[in-house]
């Protein structure tokens, strides 16, 4: 892993120079973790971040900036190799193949392609597999959405034991990949730098910090976004017969948020999308009212994640062009599934679910106090307005109330409180003039 990724705490940074204070950030953030503070937004609730990238998606000043790979982190490697996510494929237009895309890669720099699309065929062959031997959990709930897998350890703890075991797709093809270069080209595996070629930023942090597994088969993730421009230009240049995409319509759907739909035949299955949903669904199960749906396909971003924040395309043309693309390439799986049976034991099935997300930091460590911290917190809500207009620089009043508590704010943080402390102070200046002047 690179140096200069160790740093890293979360997939996203507020730049301050950039921000001017307008709490859109704070209001979009599902978790509350982002507060306004002298006039500049800051991400002061560490370990309640998911990563989601709401914050990046609706800030309207761009000051909010991924902690993607750069240019200068894909230096000191012999080979370089691309692992693409199929939502790269909905970005250009209907006259550019898929092919022609994983060849416009080679031609900016990659040595190596991996289709993942393939390597999403056979994940899905292995959750079924997984789906088929383990019945007594249900439903399980999918692990591709890093945001999710960190929003289910640490809001819905309960549930951790319904994340599905199965290794997810990017990983799968990193791991191939970078075989496939140790033994073809006789180097070093630290040698070979292998990127996913990603929709959103929480890609990062769930490979220089995963959650869940050990470590990463990757060595970094460059957005959509800032590869678009490159691979225009290389497009129009692309004329060569390889064909070095092998997925079908089945992988390429995982990017539309319905890959359970058409992978998954024999199982009951639900997809959710966008993060206010996927909280209503989780609720949902952590009540157990949702027994009746084996595997539960869940993305942080509105549509899967052709939605994502580091994309190009409107994610409806984007879905539509996934559409397309399943519809001409089949929904017959192109991968031998008595392949991925033999290997479903050592390459698919996790052989732990680690829990090694931070935890949020409790009230007091001490129960007593922090009994009396969370009366006190429902007091000082009763004074708050309950306008939940972001002003003070917090999300809610709610979160206000606790911040204040905490000692990290004041009541006269509260735009109402102030102005209300405001009159009472000039009516009681008026009445002693008005006193003055009597006497």
């Amino acid at each position: 892993m690179k140096e200069i990724q160790e740093h890293y705490s979360h997939s996203i940074y507020i730049d301050k120079d950039l921000c001017n204070g307008c709490v859109v950030c704070t209001l979009a953030c599902p978790v509350n973790a982002i507060r306004v503070i002298d006039g500049k937004a800051e991400v002061i609730k560490d370990k309640l971040c998911i990563d989601c990238g709401e914050c990046l998606r609706v800030c309207p000043v761009q000051a909010v900036k991924s902690m993607t790979s750069k240019s200068q982190d894909l230096t000191g490697y012999r080979v370089l190799a691309a692992v693409p996510s199929p939502v790269l494929f909905a970005q250009f237009g209907s006259h550019y193949t898929p092919n022609d895309i994983l060849l416009a890669l080679q031609k900016i720099g990659f040595d190596y392609i991996y289709d993942v699309g393939l390597s999403c065929e056979m994940v899905l062959m292995a959750i079924d597999e997984y789906l088929r031997r383990n019945q007594e959990i249900r439903p399980m709930i999918s692990n591709f959405c890093p945001a999710v897998t960190r929003m289910i350890f640490k809001s819905y703890p309960d549930l951790i034991e319904h994340i599905i075991p199965i290794e997810i797709p990017r990983e799968i093809g990193a791991l191939q990949i970078r075989k496939k270069i140790v033994e073809e080209k006789e180097v070093n595996p630290e040698e070979v730098g292998v990127f996913h070629i990603t929709p959103c930023a929480a890609k990062m942090i769930s490979i220089t910090n995963p959650v869940g597994v050990e470590r990463s088969n990757l060595d970094g993730a460059i957005g959509i976004r800032d590869l678009y421009g490159p691979l225009v230009s290389a497009l129009k240049e692309v004329d060569d017969d390889w064909i070095i995409q092998k997925s079908s319509g089945v992988g390429m759907s995982w990017a539309i948020g319905k890959a359970s739909l058409r992978g998954l035949t024999k199982w009951s299955t639900l997809s959710v999308t966008g993060v206010k949903d996927v909280i209503d669904i989780l609720d949902t199960v952590e009540k157990g009212k949702l027994k009746n749906v084996d595997y539960l396909e869940c993305s942080i971003c509105p549509g899967g994640c052709v939605g994502g924040p580091l994309v190009v395309q409107n994610k409806h043309l984007a879905a539509s062009r996934i559409e397309n693309l399943v519809e001409q390439y089949g929904v017959k799986s192109r991968v031998d599934s008595r392949k991925v049976l033999r290997n479903y034991e050592s390459l698919y099935l996790l052989k732990e679910i680690r829990a090694n997300a931070p935890s949020p930091d409790p009230l007091d460590p001490d129960l007593k106090r922090a009994l009396e911290m969370m009366n006190r917190i429902e007091e000082i809500r009763e004074l708050l307005p309950g306008k939940q207009c972001g002003a003070c620089g917090a999300p809610t009043c709610q979160s206000l109330a606790e911040d204040i508590v905490k000692g990290e704010a004041s009541l006269t943080d509260c735009v109402f409180i102030r102005i209300k402390e405001l009159t009472n102070a000039v009516k009681r200046t008026g009445a002693k003039a008005e006193s003055g002047n009597n006497q």
